[in-house]
């Protein structure tokens, strides 16, 4: 797609700079119950997203068809926009990186994989996590989705850049009954090489889990040591990780407000943002144009930068980190793959030093069950007494309280059994010295 008039039109219009981000995706996915396509859906999108500079102030405007007349359009709009600008925040086009990685987070192969094929496989797992326990009563759903994405970022300072991506998730979810209980829970793959997707093992995982659950109930309310398995330990990083955004800290509503420097967390603790990692979240530039790079965020416990875009550095005086992302648009501040750097112990030896406590396996509602501001957290929680340093039985309805500081400075190992979740988080299970469990 040519879009040089874009630029010609913005430069005799008399824009100073001009920028286009343009993003183009497929979404394919379909869900199965009981052998059946239940839902399917296929959709293609573009959006572009314009900016300009006009006497020093920004403007922007958006469409998704690309013509003259659009062209036209988004110059008009940008000029419009910015004349009743009255942000003083800083108007910057960036004019490029020195040096760019490259990175591959797009694979061929999965464009020739057919919908037959991955429908048989929906279908394959299906069946194995039905038969896989005589407690397994039902198979709730079976999914498929796959995301094409395509990034291109151009500016009136010569910038030129792209990227695409692509990958698919696999997911299951399983019922099961003992006749007094039924629980239900769910499991997934995230990849983007098909010829690795292996549903007999993801329906073992999923049969698993959901049957384990059964017997359960509330424990003792007490303080216990605490194993937390690695979805919960992607759910508080994800929040912890929030405060170190610039945008938070210039907002006074960080907890990492003055702390560079400081120890934040237990000396265990090593969160990385790894955009230049071999993952499908790759990228070697952010949503400005900034060269992507990994750096640590807290390493051994100490905070050792906060994460920053091209305004945020601005107003410091710094150069951006290259975590300038899009929500919507907006642009804001974020990491691109949170690594937590894994411990050499494996999860059951993890259960072995805390001899007796509690395993979570899941917690909901933490964003409503989070105050900001303090970071004191009150969330519904479920998982399994440890007892003589193995599983024992299941916890029903409890709930878990403290401090999400205060857990990652509490944590006394870091397991070896790493997961990566589907919103760009690499994560192992977290021994923790002390946590306030309700029940009864």
């Amino acid at each position: 797609m040519n879009y040089n008039k874009f630029f010609e039109l913005a430069k005799a219009a008399g824009l100073e700079e001009a920028e286009l981000y343009v993003s183009e995706s497929t979404d394919l996915s379909f869900e199965l119950f009981h052998g059946e396509v239940t839902n399917y859906e296929n959709n293609t999108a573009k959006s572009i997203v314009a900016r300009g500079l006009y006497n020093g102030r920004f403007g922007s405007a958006s469409c998704d068809v690309w013509d003259l007349k659009r062209a036209e359009y988004l110059v008009n709009e940008i000029k419009g926009n910015a004349i009743v600008n009255e942000n003083d925040d800083p108007a910057i086009i960036f004019k490029g990186s020195e040096k760019y990685k490259k990175v591959n987070t797009y694979n061929k192969e999965l464009e020739n994989v057919t919908f037959e094929e991955k429908l048989n496989k929906i279908l394959e797992l299906e069946n194995e996590i039905r038969k896989s326990d005589s407690k397994i009563v039902e198979v709730a759903e079976t999914a498929y989705s796959e995301k094409f994405e395509s990034v291109t970022l151009l500016n009136s300072k010569g910038l030129k850049l792209s990227q695409k991506s692509n990958y698919f998730v696999v997911f299951g979810v399983a019922v099961a009954t003992d006749g007094k209980q039924t629980k239900s829970d769910y499991d997934l793959v995230l990849s983007n090489d098909f010829s690795k997707l292996d549903v007999k093992s993801l329906a073992k995982k999923i049969a698993n889990k959901t049957v384990s659950q059964l017997g359960g109930e509330a424990c003792k309310s007490a303080n216990y040591k605490a194993v937390l398995a690695p979805s919960v330990v992607t759910s508080l990083l994800s929040t912890l990780i929030h405060y170190a955004s610039s945008e938070e800290v210039q907002k006074q509503s960080s907890l990492f407000i003055g702390k560079l420097g400081q120890k934040v967390a237990s000396s265990k603790i090593t969160i990385e943002d790894r955009p230049l990692e071999k993952t499908v979240f790759a990228r070697s530039f952010d949503d400005e144009g900034v060269a992507t790079y990994n750096k640590s965020i807290i390493k051994n416990g100490i905070l050792e930068t906060y994460l920053y875009n091209l305004k945020t550095a601005a107003k410091e005086g710094r150069e951006s980190t290259g975590n300038g992302y899009k929500s919507g648009d907006t642009m804001g501040v974020s990491a691109n793959f949170l690594y937590l750097k894994p411990g050499k112990k494996t999860q059951e030896e993890l259960f072995l030093d805390v001899k007796d406590g509690v395993y979570i396996t899941s917690v909901t509602g933490l964003h409503a069950g989070l105050n900001q501001q303090s970071g004191d957290f009150s969330l519904q929680s479920t998982g399994f007494l440890i007892k003589d340093g193995k599983l024992d039985r299941g916890l029903d309805i409890i709930t878990v309280s403290g401090n999400i500081l205060k857990v990652f400075e509490d944590v006394k190992e870091v397991g070896s059994n790493v997961e990566i979740s589907p919103s760009g988080v690499s994560c192992s299970s977290l021994l923790i010295k002390n946590l306030t469990v309700s029940g009864k």
